[in-house]
């Protein structure tokens, strides 16, 4: 057992092909593989799959200048740098340039009068609730009521005083002029896969250059206007941003402008790997070509008989031990087709409801030998002539079966033995010349014999049983050709008979309709008969 394992592991399998000579199909068969083959480079060039990918590795330094002079309230003219304007609200790939401002000077902790929110007045201290405190309010209530104006009475709240009142930014807005200010934007990337590394900043841009280029009329320029960002966004100096200060301060309430550089890229490099992998997985789209011409061959755009026979070359059937001993073949002498029926132990096999019908495939070898019994001869001393078992008595003839149609067929208690050679009534096959010659004539029997086993005994001591089964074969090969595979071939009652007659067994016992399959004779294909 060991050895066998070992020797099976040494084997090579391979499908079954079926080579079909046509011109139709041949020219659907390379117009879909050239359509099939044209989509896959054309998706191969749209998406670049003959490339390796790799993501951008981004590091991004701003720095911005410029200068800008403002008239502020309660301060005055107030000159503003990229210190002042930028500020320290800076993150990673971020900065924020300041557009206005609303100032509140000089602030400390302590105790004044709440700005009145919406036409919240007081009148008394019980309409100020001690402690009160919510997101419009600039700090806690202390449950008294004060003058916030001459008219006017508000809650007193702990708080920053002054209280600032603005709560909107001038218009236009005090640093408008933030629109000229530069912005210089370095860029260094990085695709690791491929150890690439690249700045915006070129080897020959030395200060002199930096100093003097503008983006706008140098498109390698990193030094970038805000106006020109802003106005390419397609937004205006609307973005506000709040920050407020420390203890004792000047609260400066900044909007303006936050920038975020966004760095995106991807690089692709020749790859004879994923070249590679994207034809072996595109190889299975040409499976479509097959799976269509397939399906019209198989389908009414195709013949059916060529159909048949594609189907019966490509695929082999094989059902297992039971269904194999269930089918049987009936052919009629009046049907040009085979009928697939199954075996049943009540039914006569005459009655039976075939299965499917399939058209019939002669046999090479048993045409050949046909052609050569059909030649004129002078001799005719081998010719069948009635035997003594034909000679009987009309009146012992038995009773007609109720399922025969050709008048010689003889009852029978098995079901699958209840067969005639014919479908519908007319003259028994066994009265045709053709039957003696093909089916009944001793010298082609012992041919036949002689050629299965060129070492067997001489003819003339060949038992008679042989003769009678050699007749069976021939009978089958005459009447059903090549039988489809897996099926058992039925003679009909009045061909078996008449048989038995030609050469019938000493003791008259016969084993009687046994189901095996039928081979062809393929081996008397080249004309030996």
């Amino acid at each position: 057992m060991p050895c066998c394992r070992l020797r099976a592991l040494c084997q090579y399998e391979t499908n079954k092909l079926v080579r079909i000579q046509s011109v139709r199909l041949g020219s659907l068969k390379w117009s879909l593989n050239g359509a099939i083959l044209l989509f896959i480079c054309i998706m191969m060039l749209w998406n670049r799959k003959y490339q390796e990918f790799d993501l951008v590795v981004s590091s991004v330094t701003t720095k911005v200048k410029g200068v800008a002079q403002a008239p502020l309230p309660e301060v005055g003219n107030m000159v503003w740098d990229e210190v002042d304007y930028s500020g320290p609200w800076k993150g990673k790939n971020t900065f924020f340039v300041v557009t206005n401002v609303i100032v509140t000077k000089n602030q400390k902790q302590g105790k004044c009068a709440q700005v009145p929110l919406k036409g919240r007045f007081c009148h008394t201290d019980k309409d100020c609730e001690k402690g009160a405190w919510d997101q419009q309010k600039h700090g806690t209530v202390t449950s008294s009521c004060v003058k916030f104006d001459l008219s006017k009475k508000t809650c007193e709240v702990s708080a920053w005083c002054p209280i600032e009142t603005r709560s909107t930014p001038p218009r236009p807005a005090l640093l408008a002029a933030a629109e000229n200010f530069t912005v210089l934007v370095k860029n260094n990337i990085r695709f690791p896969a491929f150890n690439y590394i690249r700045r915006n900043i070129l080897p020959e841009m030395n200060d002199a250059y930096l100093r003097n280029c503008h983006r706008g009329n140098d498109s390698l320029c990193p030094i970038f206007r805000l106006g020109d960002i802003v106005r390419e966004a397609g937004e205006k100096f609307a973005k506000y941003n709040t920050v407020n200060g420390v203890e004792e301060r000047t609260l400066y309430k900044a909007f303006g402008i936050r920038f975020d550089v966004m760095v995106f890229g991807q690089a692709g490099k020749f790859s004879f790997i994923q070249l590679i992998i994207y034809i072996g997985s595109t190889l299975s789209y040409y499976a479509l070509t097959t799976i269509l011409i397939d399906w019209l061959i198989g389908t009414s755009c195709y013949s059916a008989e060529v159909g048949q026979n594609y189907s019966e070359r490509k695929v082999e059937s094989i059902r297992d031990q039971e269904k194999m001993k269930c089918i049987l073949c009936v052919s009629y002498i009046d049907e040009n087709n085979l009928r697939l029926v199954k075996r049943s132990q009540k039914k006569s096999l005459q009655v039976i409801k075939p299965m499917s019908v399939q058209p019939r495939k002669e046999d090479p070898g048993h045409l050949r030998a046909i052609l050569c019994l059909l030649q004129p001869s002078d001799d005719t001393s081998d010719d069948v002539q009635p035997s003594l078992g034909n000679k009987t008595d009309p009146n012992a003839k038995p009773r007609r079966p109720a399922w025969c149609m050709c008048d010689s067929c003889a009852p029978s208690s098995l079901p699958e033995e209840e067969l005639c050679c014919r479908r519908t009534e007319g003259t028994c096959i066994t009265s045709s010349p053709l039957f003696g010659q093909l089916v009944l004539r001793r010298s082609l029997l012992e041919a036949v014999l002689l050629y299965q086993d060129p070492l067997s005994p001489s003819v003339k001591k060949l038992q008679t049983a042989a003769l009678r089964h050699c007749a069976y074969r021939e009978y089958i090969s005459w009447r059903f050709g090549v039988p489809p595979n897996d099926t058992h071939p039925a003679i009909p009652s009045c061909c078996v008979w008449r048989i038995r007659r030609e050469y019938p067994s000493p003791d008259g016992q016969y084993s009687g309709f046994r189901p095996v399959t039928m081979t062809s004779m393929q081996a008397c294909e080249n004309g030996e008969l």
